[in-house]
């Protein structure tokens, strides 16, 4: 499968023209911001085929690979990346780590790691899963990358609620990229595989990237005018994978705190 660049991706706002996403019933926060909608994507797929500036890996504190995405990452880019990972000394959870992406599409792996759930002190929780998406966002800029994808970082064995995740990490990415550094990136993408997560950004992204109103006759001619050539370029985005980015052969364990999320 050919790998999908960062454009191929679809925007926010393509996907509300196509009505494959909608105004969120609860209505948008009080700081929602429409702007960035054209530099938010979503799609459900496989993260290791996106050819972007960055994609981030929900890694344990060794960045020696594990299971679910973080295995299915290091064995796209091979044992070199492994390799840089040696050199790293590990990571603190809610902190992130850039190394090159060898064999994989993307220019860099940015590796994050994500808080095992603490039901009795979620806040300290919510603190950490913040500091993964602020950190990463940071890294990308740092390192002239245009562009990041983000799985669903902690939803895994790790136990996160994907609802409370979702409001977490669109709410981090909102406020970073109305920031200074916020404009330095092209784009930010959301890469969903399992329902949970799935129905999660499709509820929470319209909440704080709801769709912008179009009023002028300008505006609603361009949309009808764009909506032909956004159908075109969905029907030729590549089909939603039905087995997990771990295959069967590296299937998953159910691991302890340093295990991958």
């Amino acid at each position: 499968m050919a790998p999908t660049s960062a454009s191929d991706v679809p925007s926010l706002s393509l996907l509300y023209k196509l009505k494959k996403l909608h105004p969120s019933k609860l209505g948008p926060t009080t700081d929602a911001n429409p702007s960035h909608n054209d530099r938010i994507g979503l799609i459900r797929g496989d993260i290791t085929s996106l050819s972007v500036g960055a994609i981030v890996n929900a890694a344990n504190r060794s960045l020696l690979g594990g299971g679910g995405v973080d295995g299915a990452i290091h064995r796209a880019a091979g044992p070199r990346l492994l390799a840089e990972c040696r050199t790293l000394d590990g990571c603190a959870t809610g902190s992130s780590k850039i190394t090159d992406a060898y064999e994989l599409p993307c220019n860099k792996v940015i590796h994050t790691v994500g808080p095992v759930y603490d039901d009795i002190h979620p806040s300290r929780s919510e603190t950490a899963l913040r500091g993964c998406y602020k950190s990463s966002l940071q890294l990308a800029v740092e390192n002239g990358l245009k562009s990041i994808a983000f799985s669903g970082i902690s939803t895994g064995i790790y136990g996160y609620p994907s609802m409370d995740a979702a409001v977490i990490a669109c709410d981090t990415v909102q406020k970073f990229l109305d920031g200074h550094d916020g404009q330095k990136l092209d784009k930010v993408i959301f890469v969903t595989f399992e329902d949970k997560d799935v129905n999660a950004y499709n509820h929470v992204l319209p909440r704080f990237f709801p769709p912008s109103s179009e009023t002028s006759t300008e505006q609603k001619k361009a949309a009808e005018e764009q909506t032909a050539e956004a159908e075109a370029k969905a029907s030729q985005l590549p089909s939603v994978p039905t087995t997990d980015p771990a295959d069967a052969e590296h299937a998953p364990k159910k691991q302890k705190q340093d295990g991958e999320d």
